[in-house]
């Protein structure tokens, strides 16, 4: 760098630097009185080629007129510039040139030329360069990010807030109505474990009540159940949980108990128990607006005989046996197994119900370990039928063990199970004390007839009478008899024993067949 204060000055070079001599100009503005000074310091900078020389002695608008003619330098301005001066031997600049009044331009302080274009580069560079630093995201990009993911946090947290509240029910209008008889009637079904929000959200949409909000109220923290109900629109609130409050209502609730046939059977003593058909239309029967829902027994029957198997919903453990049966409902006999369903839909076909029930029902048995627990040395089928029998031949559950042994050791000896209740499963009316045409009924369930096990369970097996059945205790029983009222029961391994314990149940009046 030189600092050659003529040099700067743009004056050609007395030593005859080559052409493209380096000379240096500055950003800062002219300076009187430097002379002599280093050209940055003075401001003084040589001419690009083609940049028309300041007249110093025009006026204002001269110097406007003739400033509006310079070229542009080419090469962008740094804090310190090198340009190109002048080859030696070159022309002198031109004379300084004067304003319209005469006045010499010099006599106004003049900004740099380097300064003019200052705007014109930063917009060059932008244009060359609009991401800027590649390390450093611009300041307004930066801005509108930051406000971008505040917007998204103060969203998420509403929307968050909103969800809350909307399960709580706190931001629905409490709007209630005000009657108690109501306009029409509908069913409405309740899933297990509903909140009071989601009784209140299920009611509303169905037109029963106002609002969910006047729902919850009402309710006041009483615990509901989930089920089906028969309800009326356009009542209020406190009706509705009243209503609902209220087991009259409900609907679809079906409870079947263990030992039970799938048709009703009359006993001995003129009471009759109804069967799992029976059971299903009495749950699903109700009218609504003047019409009848629900199924009949006689649907349910039709269903069993001809639906397949796999519209029954039958398991493929027991798919075989059912399909030995075919036109006769009791081919699903002990697929359904005792227990509670809250909600069967009384809209449903007989085919939809029944395939629920024993779908359901398959799930409970293998549960109790009909698939994974069985030591008997039968199928899952064989242990659902002989834990029948077992089930219907006891009145005290204690001894289910030892008649699951018992009916183990006949089959092992291929001797005939002679059970009673084998009898009475196809009689027109059951009785303990088994005699005349029972004896003889020529069915393939009357094990006084055939050997082996019934083609089809007997009844509804309980969980007890399962696991007696699939792994019962060790034992050489071969009979056993109940002797009395209270349900007593010997069991032995001999027939004669098996005759003194008969005796016995002979003496208590408990038997008069054969005595």
């Amino acid at each position: 760098m030189t600092d050659d204060a003529e040099a700067s000055n743009g004056s050609a070079e007395p030593d005859g630097r080559r052409d493209g001599a380096t000379h240096h100009r500055t950003r800062r503005g002219r300076s009187a009185d430097l002379s002599g000074a280093p050209a940055w310091m003075t401001g003084e900078l040589p001419r690009v080629a083609g940049e028309v020389a300041p007249d110093r002695s025009r006026s204002g608008s001269g110097r406007r007129a003739v400033a509006a003619k310079r070229t542009a330098p080419s090469v962008a301005p740094n804090i310190v510039r090198h340009v190109d001066g002048p080859a030696s031997g070159d022309a002198p600049d031109e004379p300084p040139a004067t304003g319209t009044d005469g006045q010499d331009e010099s006599a106004t302080p003049r900004v740099p030329a380097w300064h003019d274009d200052l705007d014109e580069e930063r917009e060059a560079a932008r244009a060359a360069n609009p991401a800027g630093h590649p390390d450093q995201m611009p300041r307004r990009r930066r801005r509108w990010a930051l406000i971008a993911t505040a917007v998204v946090t103060v969203l998420a947290l509403a929307a968050g807030g909103y969800l809350v509240a909307d399960r709580l029910g706190l931001l629905n209008s409490d709007k209630d109505y005000a009657g108690t008889t109501g306009a029409a009637d509908v069913l409405v079904t309740i899933p297990n474990d509903s909140t009071l929000t989601d009784f209140g959200d299920i009611l509303t949409a169905a037109g029963v009540v106002g609002s969910p909000l006047a729902f919850v109220h009402a309710a006041d923290g009483q615990p509901l159940s989930g089920g089906v109900y028969k309800m009326r629109t356009r009542i209020s609130a406190a009706t509705a949980v009243s209503m609902m409050s209220d087991s009259t209502h409900r609907v679809g609730r079906l409870l079947v108990p263990e030992g039970v046939q799938l048709e009703a059977k009359r006993g001995v003593d003129g009471k009759t128990i109804p069967g799992v058909f029976a059971l299903i239309a009495e749950a699903t029967e109700v009218t609504v607006n003047g019409r009848k829902v629900g199924v009949s027994v006689e649907d349910l029957e039709t269903a069993a005989k001809t639906a397949s198997a796999s519209e029954l919903g039958v398991p493929p453990w027991a798919r075989d046996a059912v399909g030995k049966l075919p036109g006769d409902y009791r081919r699903i006999e002990g697929l359904v197994a005792p227990g509670t369903w809250e909600a069967i839909d009384p809209e449903a076909t007989a085919v939809q119900i029944l395939n629920t029930l024993i779908k359901d029902s398959a799930r409970r048995y293998e549960s109790w370990g009909l698939l994974t627990g069985n030591r008997s040395g039968l199928t899952p089928y064989e242990v659902l039928v002989a834990a029948s029998v077992a089930e219907r031949e006891v009145r005290d559950v204690d001894d289910l063990p030892k008649v699951a042994r018992v009916i183990l050791n006949r089959l092992a000896k291929n001797q005939r199970l002679e059970m009673d209740s084998t009898t009475n499963y196809t009689a027109a009316e059951t009785n303990i004390d088994v005699h005349g045409d029972n004896y003889k009924a020529d069915t393939r369930w009357n094990t006084y007839r055939v050997s082996g096990l019934p083609p089809t369970p007997i009844a509804t097996v309980g969980e007890k009478a399962l696991n007696a059945m699939l792994d019962p205790p060790k034992g050489d029983w071969l009979y056993f008899i109940t002797v009395d009222q209270q349900g007593t029961t010997k069991f032995s391994a001999t027939f004669e024993e098996h005759l003194r314990n008969r005796k016995i149940a002979c003496d208590n009046k408990f038997l008069t067949t054969g005595c």
